[in-house]
């Protein structure tokens, strides 16, 4: 269930500083009192906010932000503050869990939310703005243990990221920021140099066929569906 009281872990994270270690978290309070839809800004409202202004050196990267409120906070940062986004919370929100019955293979955490906020974390992806960066975030779980009445949150992206991205940046008119976003952004927050290798994305005329799933023995592991043909493939270079 994470960490309760980060007062416990302040001395850890104080080191961390000293360290110039970033702090990677998963952004959302844990108290089951609060609505699971507003978890995340609560978690910067009241846990974010005073762990900043106490170790203002500490840098952090809110993981997978789905939220306005996120976007508007890490924007207004001033330093030491990044946050990854992933392609499915930039496709779906939260009615795609429940389109005509329960859609597990929508259903991930942190949940995805209302359309404002979908469309917030759409406009800080194709910004350009160094502060947010990919983190797919694809978490592949074996069917049996989605489809259920207890079912494993996570969705299996990784597959079709890169051609969900191009659809979603070409859309809005923002493919000379689509490298931005995928490679640079996050490599120059965490300090290091960006990947020597790489891909090359092509625009086809007829739809790709689409992987459905992945075999695991007996059992396979279903892919992030965006509801959308694909068009852009891509190739290592």
């Amino acid at each position: 269930n994470g960490v309760k009281n980060i007062l416990h872990i302040y001395r850890l994270l104080e080191k961390l500083s000293h360290l110039d270690i970033p702090l990677l978290i998963h952004g959302e309070a844990t108290d089951s009192e609060i609505d699971i839809f507003d978890r995340e800004a609560v978690f910067i409202e009241k846990t974010l906010a005073p762990l900043r202004k106490s170790i203002p050196e500490l840098r952090i990267v809110l993981e997978h932000i789905t939220t306005q409120e996120g976007v508007d906070y890490v924007s207004a940062s001033q330093h030491n503050l990044g946050a990854t986004i992933t392609p499915h919370h930039l496709l779906i929100n939260r009615n795609n869990m429940f389109l005509n019955g329960i859609r597990p293979h929508y259903y991930c955490l942190p949940l995805a939310k209302r359309e404002v906020h979908r469309l917030a974390l759409v406009n800080a992806a194709i910004s350009g703005n160094p502060k947010f960066f990919l983190g797919t975030d694809s978490a592949p779980h074996l069917d049996n243990v989605k489809e259920n009445a207890c079912g494993c949150a996570g969705i299996f992206c990784a597959p079709t990221a890169l051609s969900c991205l191009a659809h979603i940046f070409e859309k809005n008119s923002a493919l000379n920021n689509l490298e931005k976003f995928v490679s640079l952004n996050g490599a120059k927050y965490y300090g290091l140099p960006a990947n020597s290798k790489y891909t090359r994305l092509s625009k086809v005329e007829t739809p790709m066929k689409q992987l459905k799933s992945v075999s695991i023995g007996k059992n396979k592991v279903t892919v992030f569906d965006p509801g959308f043909s694909l068009l852009w493939q891509h190739e290592n270079i």
